[in-house]
């Protein structure tokens, strides 16, 4: 089954053009299943690319994914077209006072790792949407920065500077090869990494909360949070082959002191082709999550939130 994108959004051309299974809206309510509603709070600066991104990764699995857009309620973009984020992204206050449900949630990051978090202007704001998914989101995907706002959210976790950008393709071990959003992984990955800040394997077992990937050099990628319904990813499985490069390419134009991004082009050199080396992993990952997700979520959206047993007693902590 595929994913429910509107036929006008970018997304929906791209994804086709690459043989991703897709359904417009018209076609989708002529079925009679309930689809599994994702929705992605895009916090990125390039919001179409990112949205490409996610949905390519959501609508690889074999059940009818509705995919809906939020944003900041206040919060201005200055690298998307207004008329794309009136078309297709919702405020979240709007979402908020609906009182409707999804069965999942990506937030994704954000280059604001600089800010102390209390310092960003949308804190007050996305804080109530990390409490907010507790009554109203079975289960809720955190993504590099958002990784980061959230565990710091609700256990205190910190985010630390890096003296030097994480950047590059880095070798990542499988810590819970039992873990089901971990089937189908090798015990070794390659994971593109970006990022100025980390967060760190003890406090994120001192929180009580397993790492399930991790990098001796980079920290941990992957932690479940179970009584919150949460995964923690802070690298980015869901970028593109170019993705690193144009990040790269973008800091050499401005000025911007910055290594080669590191094992991710052939022999470290920047004007050969990256290759691709973590696209099935991601493919993995989603797909996992989105089937624990059908496997727990009530067919009655209502109860969304209102009983998580089902959940945290295939996670072991009921």
């Amino acid at each position: 089954m595929p994913i429910r994108l509107p036929s006008d959004l970018p997304a929906y051309d791209v994804l086709t053009r690459e043989g991703v299974s897709l359904m417009d809206e018209d076609s989708a309510a002529r079925q009679d299943i309930r689809p599994i509603r994702i929705a992605l709070l895009n916090l990125m600066p390039k919001k179409i690319q990112t949205e490409t991104q996610f949905a390519r990764l959501i609508g690889a699995t074999p059940l009818q994914i509705e995919f809906s857009l939020i944003r900041m309620t206040e919060h201005q973009t200055r690298n998307t077209a207004a008329e794309h984020m009136e078309a297709f992204y919702r405020p979240f206050a709007e979402v908020e006072a609906t009182g409707e449900k999804f069965d999942g949630l990506v937030i994704t990051g954000a280059p604001i790792e600089h800010l102390e978090f209390a310092d960003v202007t949308y804190w007050d704001e996305l804080t109530r949407l990390f409490d907010w998914t507790q009554g109203h989101v079975h289960s809720t995907f955190g993504v590099c920065w958002g990784a980061m706002a959230m565990i710091n959210h609700f256990h205190g976790v910190k985010k630390h500077l890096l003296d030097n950008k994480a950047f590059g393709c880095v070798r990542h071990q499988n810590l819970s090869p039992a873990s089901p959003f971990l089937r189908g992984f090798s015990d070794d990955m390659v994971m593109p990494v970006s990022r100025w800040t980390e967060v760190r394997r003890a406090e994120v077992e001192a929180a009580g909360l397993p790492v399930l990937i991790h990098s001796p050099e980079t920290g941990p990628a992957l932690v479940e949070d179970p009584c919150h319904r949460a995964l923690y990813v802070f690298n980015h499985l869901e970028y593109d082959s170019g993705t690193l490069k144009e990040e790269y390419d973008r800091d050499i134009a401005s000025g911007t002191q910055i290594n080669v991004p590191a094992n991710y082009y052939p022999d470290d050199d920047p004007t050969k082709t990256p290759q691709n080396r973590w696209r099935s992993h991601a493919h993995l990952l989603y797909g996992n999550w989105i089937n624990e997700i059908y496997q727990t979520t009530p067919f009655d959206l209502s109860r969304i939130g209102m009983d998580a047993t089902d959940w945290r007693e295939r996670r072991g902590t009921a």
